[in-house]
This record gives C-alpha cells, structure tokens and sequence, in this order.
C-alpha cells in the first residue's frame, strides 16, 4: 500500500487529536504508554487505546514501529500541518471564508496576554510591510 499524501489524510476525530496530542508532546509511545496518559483515570480498557491506533494507522494518521514486541506508534502527521487543517474549515463553514472575521471573533471573546498581542502586532507588521 502506497504511502498516502497528508491532503489526503482524514481529519482526525476527537479521540483520535486526543491521541496525537500525547504523541506530539511525547513522541513515538507504545499503546500502554497512550493508554496511561489518556484512559488510565478514565477506566477505558487498553483495547480501547488499541482499537483507536489500529484505525489511525489505516487512515494514515500514524506510523507503526512493530519491530519490537510492543509495537511503538509516531504521529504521521504534524501538529502544526493538522491546525492548519481545521482553521481552513472553520474559517470556511463558520466564517464564510473569511480569516478576518475569525480573528475579530477570537480577540474579542478571548482574553489575550500581553505576550500574545505582541506576537499578534508581529505577524500583522510582517503581513503588512509584504503587502506593500
């Protein structure tokens, strides 16, 4: 089976970004690693880790290492590449295509730190002066 371009990835479900959220932040993990950090409070059963994985693989979203024992799974798709996708939709079906708009709702109806404003008045000035 040839390898599958990142366009063509699904979008992941929750559980499934919940997921990928530990492989980000922890990098390549077995299943009992993710079950652990996920399900262990939870009481969801290891299968449950298990099932998810396996889904994932088919669709592409994550590599298998199964040369050991325990089989070692990697997000196969980046975190950044992934935000991106789900802002395309949002900006999309919410805002009518519109980026601005989503940045004007976003600001206004959440609290930003003074850290974030300027990082926000940077990327505005970058955006700017490649527009002129």
């Amino acid at each position: 089976m040839s390898p599958r371009r990142v366009s063509e990835t699904p979008k992941p479900t929750e559980a499934e970004l919940d997921i990928l959220r530990v492989l980000w932040e922890r990098g390549p993990c077995t299943v009992r690693e993710v079950h652990e950090a996920l399900y262990r409070d939870e009481g969801a059963g290891y299968t449950t880790a298990l099932k998810l994985l396996q889904v994932m693989h088919g669709k592409g979203l994550v590599a298998r290492d199964d040369s050991q024992r325990a089989h070692v799974f990697r997000a196969a798709v980046s975190k950044e590449r992934t935000q991106k996708r789900f802002l395309a939709d949002i900006v999309q079906r919410v805002f009518d295509g519109s980026p601005s708009q989503l940045v004007l709702h976003a600001l206004g109806s959440q609290r930003a730190t003074r850290a974030e404003l300027e990082e926000i008045r940077d990327l505005l000035d970058r955006l700017n002066e490649e527009a002129k």
